[in-house]
C-alpha cells in the first residue's frame, strides 16, 4: 500500500534527508530572482526574493529540488547552467557552496516575445497587428507549473531508457552464460 502512495507523487520533489547543505544563492543577474523549492509533494514553495548581483544564505538539504524565475515575469532563470539546483552529498561536505543563477540564453524569438510581454497587456495582444501564432504565443506565458511536468517527463524517460538498457545488459548476459 505505500508503494502506491509513493507511485502517485511527481518525480520531481524533494526527498526526505537529514544532510543539509549550506549554499549561497548567487543572483548574477540584473533581474530579481524568486527561489522556489519543490516540496515533499512536488509542489513549488517561493522564497524571499533576492536582489540583482546579491546573495542569499541557504540551509537545505540533499536531495531537495531548487528552481529560480524571474520575479516580475516569472521567466525562468538558469542555476548552475541548468534548469533545476539539486544539491547533492559532496555540497554537504564543504563549508559553502556557491549556487550561481543567471540569465538563460535565449533566442530572438524567444527574447522578443519576452519584451512584447513586458510592455504590452495581454488584453491587447489579439489586436497587435502581428500573425495569429505570434499572438498565441504571446498568450502562452510562462508557467513553473509546466517546466515542472516537462523536467518530469524527461527525468522518467531518462529512468525508462535506463531501465531498458539494463533489461537489454542482463539479457545479453544470460545469452552469454547460456552459450558458455
Amino acid at each position: 500500500m505505500p508503494q502506491e502512495a509513493e507511485q502517485s507523487l511527481p518525480l520531481v520533489r524533494s526527498l526526505p534527508n537529514g544532510i543539509s547543505c549550506h549554499v549561497v544563492f548567487c543572483n548574477r543577474s540584473p533581474r530579481v530572482v524568486l527561489p522556489v523549492w519543490i516540496n515533499f509533494r512536488g509542489e513549488p514553495q517561493p522564497y524571499s526574493p533576492i536582489q540583482p548581483w546579491t546573495g542569499q544564505r541557504m540551509t537545505t538539504y540533499v536531495g531537495h529540488p531548487w528552481m529560480f524565475r524571474d520575479a516580475q515575469s516569472d521567466d525562468p532563470m538558469r542555476v548552475n547552467g541548468k534548469e533545476l539546483y539539486l544539491p547533492r552529498e559532496q555540497n554537504a561536505r564543504s563549508q559553502m557552496s556557491l549556487v550561481n543563477i543567471t540569465l538563460p540564453v535565449l533566442t530572438l524569438r524567444e527574447r522578443c516575445l519576452q519584451v512584447v510581454r513586458k510592455y504590452v497587456s495581454a488584453e491587447d495582444f489579439p489586436r497587435l497587428e502581428i500573425a495569429k501564432t505570434l499572438q498565441e504565443d504571446l498568450a502562452d506565458k510562462p508557467s513553473l507549473q509546466r517546466d515542472l511536468r516537462g523536467i518530469a517527463r524527461r527525468v522518467e524517460q531518462r529512468l525508462l531508457q535506463e531501465r531498458q538498457q539494463e533489461r537489454q545488459q542482463e539479457h545479453a548476459s544470460q545469452h552469454q552464460h547460456e552459450r558458455s
